[in-house]
């Protein structure tokens, strides 16, 4: 909400943002990612988005619960297990982990 704006309708309050040029949406997500420079990840579970554009430019407003902030590492001992539980190649299995960002579980059932 702007500041100044109190009690203001919401529907109001849209129709002023539209006037300026201004567009809010929801954006329906289970998991919201952010791969840092540093390899490493943060782990946003039940996320509310929002997408705002305004004046060309588009701006996310992301809230929810941190669940991990992970290295974007994966272990060899991970890698044998997913292959051995799976019988897939090294490449399949380190792949299948990259995609489940490092989730053994959800990997070997990705594979199986």
């Amino acid at each position: 909400m702007l500041p100044g704006l109190g009690g203001l309708n919401p529907k109001k309050m849209q129709a002023m943002m539209k006037q300026l040029g201004i567009n809010q949406e929801e954006i329906s997500a289970l998991r919201v990612i952010i791969e840092k420079e540093d390899d490493t990840k943060i782990i946003i579970e039940n996320p509310s988005v929002t997408k705002i554009s305004m004046q060309g430019q588009e701006n996310f407003q992301i809230s929810g619960t941190i669940k991990e902030v992970t290295e974007n590492t994966i272990s060899e001992e991970d890698i044998k297990t997913v292959m051995e539980k799976t019988s897939s190649k090294e490449e399949d299995a380190k792949k299948a982990l990259e995609e489940t960002n490092g989730d053994l579980a959800e990997a070997i059932l990705k594979l199986s």
